[in-house]
C-alpha cells in the first residue's frame, strides 16, 4: 500500500465529518431514547471543527502528529462535554503513537487506531459491558490488531475492526447502562443501542473507507 501522509489523514477527517453529518439525525434519535437527544449534534460539531482546523494546516509541512493534535484541540473546543474529551484524548493518543513519522506504514495506522481506542477507554474510565462507545471501540481495536498480526492487509484489518465494532454496538442492546446519563434509567436502558457505540461504528467505518 501507499504510505499514509498528512494529506490522507486530512481526507480521513473530511470523510468522518461527512459521514457523521449524514448520520446525525439517527444518532440523535438513538440518544433521545436514553439521553438528551443531542449526541449526533455534538459529534457533528466536533468532527466538523476537526475537519476545518485540519484544512487550515500547511499539509506539506505538517507531520501526522501535528495534524492529529490539531484535530484533538479543535474537537475539544467545539464539544466541551461528554464525547469531546473522549475523542480529543483519542486523537492525542493517536498523535503520540506516530510521533516523529512523516508518513505512516500499515503497522503505524494500526498503532494509531489502537491508541485511539485505548485513549477513549482511559479517559472515560469505562470497560466493555457498561453500554458505552468502549463496547464498539475495544473489540474493533482488538480485531484490527489480530488481523494485522495474522498478516492481513490494512484494508482487511480495518474491515475486521468495523465488523467487530458493529457486533459490539449491537450487543449494547442487551446491556444496562452503567456510565453516563443513560445509567440513570437502569433497566429501562435495555433494548436500545448505545448512541456512543453507534457513532463509533460510523467513525470506524469512515476510517476504513478513507485509509483502507
Amino acid at each position: 500500500m501507499t504510505a499514509i501522509d498528512s494529506t490522507r489523514l486530512k481526507m480521513m477527517f473530511d470523510t468522518i465529518a461527512a459521514t457523521i453529518e449524514a448520520d446525525k439525525d439517527r444518532l440523535c434519535q438513538l440518544d433521545g431514547v436514553i439521553g438528551d437527544a443531542d449526541h449526533g449534534i455534538a459529534m457533528a460539531l466536533g468532527f466538523n471543527a476537526a475537519r476545518d482546523a485540519v484544512a487550515g494546516l500547511d499539509l506539506a509541512a505538517s507531520e501526522p502528529t501535528a495534524l492529529l493534535n490539531t484535530a484533538a484541540k479543535s474537537f475539544l473546543n467545539a464539544v466541551g462535554a461528554s464525547s469531546g474529551p473522549l475523542y480529543a484524548t483519542a486523537f492525542m493518543r493517536a498523535a503520540a503513537a506516530v510521533k516523529g513519522k512523516a508518513t505512516l506504514a500499515e503497522e503505524d495506522v494500526i498503532a494509531m487506531f489502537t491508541a485511539m481506542a485505548q485513549g477513549i477507554k482511559d479517559r472515560g474510565k469505562a470497560v466493555p459491558g457498561e453500554k458505552t462507545m468502549v463496547d464498539a471501540w475495544q473489540p474493533a481495536a482488538e480485531a484490527a490488531g489480530a488481523a494485522h498480526d495474522a498478516g492481513k492487509s490494512l484494508a482487511e484489518s480495518l474491515a475486521a475492526a468495523l465488523a467487530a465494532a458493529e457486533r459490539g454496538a449491537e450487543a449494547t442492546k442487551e446491556m444496562i447502562a452503567a456510565k453516563g446519563r443513560s445509567s440513570r434509567l437502569g433497566e429501562r436502558s435495555l433494548g436500545h443501542i448505545d448512541p456512543g457505540a453507534a457513532s463509533a461504528v460510523t467513525v470506524i467505518g469512515a476510517i476504513r473507507s478513507s485509509l483502507g
